[in-house]
């Protein structure tokens, strides 16, 4: 018994606390610095190194959007320049007077009498209104596939005179227009029944046109 507390107090003497009392110190600031100084250090460091892979990723994304971009846009302008090819297709290269008086011009050629011209309707494309247009009293939907996106639709009303054969004559010629051109509700009617037997009765010809031309 003696032995031991003999032995504590030969550990607790001035000499051992002397070199104790550094040691504990310095835990205590190792401990502190690793509290105050390196750990947040280490957060730091990891939220750094998160945001670095996340621009990494941000900027590796970025590139693939930039190739997705490329081919949207490349998708993009071919649909348009189809679009134009479309367009120029159903409504040629002539505005309305343009067509109007190349059909003077033909009926001229073939011997063509206009009694009158009368412009019916202008129906242009719009969008959001095309399905509620194109929707007949029953509800069905009766959409006309050649008004498209930057077209309009003129219905004229053409009334004139002529003999059969210059007849046939003017509807082929009318065929070779640039503009599409249809042709509906076609009424023909005998002008005269007392002609000389040698002459060929004139025929008075009323006929619906539709043409398709640019907005």
């Amino acid at each position: 018994m003696i032995n031991s507390i003999k032995r504590k107090d030969n550990l607790i003497n001035p000499e051992n606390a002397a070199s104790f009392i550094p040691i504990f110190i310095s835990s205590v600031i190792s401990t502190l610095l690793i509290i105050f100084f390196v750990i947040p250090q280490y957060i730091k460091s990891t939220k750094v190194n998160l945001e670095l892979n996340q621009l990494i990723k941000k900027k590796n994304d970025l590139g693939n959007i930039e190739s997705e971009y490329k081919i949207i846009n490349q998708k993009f302008n071919k649909l348009t320049k189809e679009k134009e090819k479309i367009i120029e297709l159903i409504s040629g290269t002539s505005n309305l007077d343009t067509l109007l008086y190349k059909f003077g011009e033909i009926g001229k050629k073939n011997n063509i009498k206009f009694n009158s011209i009368i412009p019916k309707q202008v129906i242009p494309f719009i969008k959001n209104d095309y399905e509620k247009r194109n929707t007949n009293e029953i509800g069905q939907l009766n959409i006309d596939p050649l008004l498209v996106e930057g077209t309009k639709k003129y219905i004229i009303e053409f009334n004139i005179e002529t003999d059969f054969e210059n007849l046939l004559s003017f509807l082929r010629e009318l065929e070779f227009q640039d503009n599409i051109i249809l042709l509906e509700n076609i009424q023909i009617a005998v002008t005269d029944t007392n002609t000389e037997q040698n002459k060929i009765a004139p025929l008075e010809v009323k006929l619906i046109m539709k043409l398709y031309g640019k907005i």
